[in-house]
Order: C-alpha cells, then sequence, then structure tokens
C-alpha cells in the first residue's frame, strides 16, 4: 500500500466509499455531503487536500480522507471512507495520518472533526491521534453528535 495526494482518476472513489458509508450507518446523505462532493477542484484550489491509500498490486484505492482549511489556522479532517474489500489492512490509519500531516505543514494549528458517538472504532482512532472532545453548540450535520479537536503544539 502506498498513499498518494489527490488523483482525479480516484475522485469517484472518494465519493462512492463516502456515499456508502454514510448510507451504512445513517441511512441518508445530507445536504453538506452533497457540496462536499460537486465542489471537490474548488476545496482543492482553496488548500484542501485529498488523500488514497493505494494497494500496490491492483491500484485500487483502499481508503480516503480530506484535509481542509476552515479560518486562520484551523483545519478540518473530514469524509474518511473506505472500500470494504480492503478492511483492516491499515489504509484509513494511513490517509488519517497523511491529512493530519498535510494540515500541519500548512499552518494548522488546530484540527478539528465531527462525529458520531456510535463510531466506536472512530472514536479510538480519534484519541489514538491526540484529538479531545470539544462541545459545540451546533453540530452543523444531523447525523453528527460529537466533535473533537487536537491542538498543534509549537
Amino acid at each position: 500500500m502506498h498513499v498518494i495526494e489527490y488523483d482525479p482518476r480516484y475522485k469517484q472513489d472518494f465519493i462512492d466509499f463516502n456515499t456508502a458509508w454514510i448510507m451504512e450507518h445513517f441511512g441518508v446523505l445530507e445536504k453538506e455531503d452533497l457540496e462536499t462532493f460537486e465542489t471537490i477542484e474548488q476545496s482543492l484550489q482553496n488548500g484542501a487536500m485529498i488523500y488514497f491509500a493505494i494497494d500496490e498490486d491492483t491500484q485500487d484505492a483502499m481508503a480516503t480522507c480530506m484535509a481542509k482549511p476552515m479560518d486562520g489556522v484551523t483545519w478540518e479532517l473530514c469524509k474518511m471512507g473506505s472500500n470494504k474489500t480492503y478492511n483492516r489492512r491499515g489504509a484509513g490509519n494511513a490517509v488519517f495520518e497523511a491529512a493530519i500531516q498535510y494540515a500541519i505543514d500548512h499552518g494548522a494549528k488546530r484540527l478539528f472533526m465531527l462525529s458520531n458517538s456510535s463510531l466506536k472504532a472512530a472514536m479510538h482512532m480519534y484519541e489514538t491521534h491526540g484529538f479531545h472532545e470539544i462541545k459545540l453548540d451546533d453540530y452543523e450535520y444531523a447525523r453528527g453528535n460529537i466533535a473533537f479537536e487536537r491542538i498543534i503544539s509549537e
């Protein structure tokens, strides 16, 4: 497996992995999901990056994750999805780490994520990578009921 930055060949995988995951766990795509999928190139032009873990043999995308600037020094990690064919091979962790490093390399002092507390494996991964729960007044997505941040020390 190797991790690559965004390649348009894998754009549909980004959309498909995330759509499948959202539908499996929550049953409906929200307006914000569709906006993200429709504005991928614009997000990339505005500084975001999407990572893909690629299988060495098949060249299939295994997992994906996006890092995008929010405001100032805050970056959001979002739209992490995977190809179920490649579950439990470390691909999700690899793209998550690549997205974190990209954000830090591009000036992030705070990393932010929205999630759902029912996703126990995801909660564990976030905590393993130094994220801590924060309370919000608005979780943006109907499915979002928990938020995390990681402050990047100097």
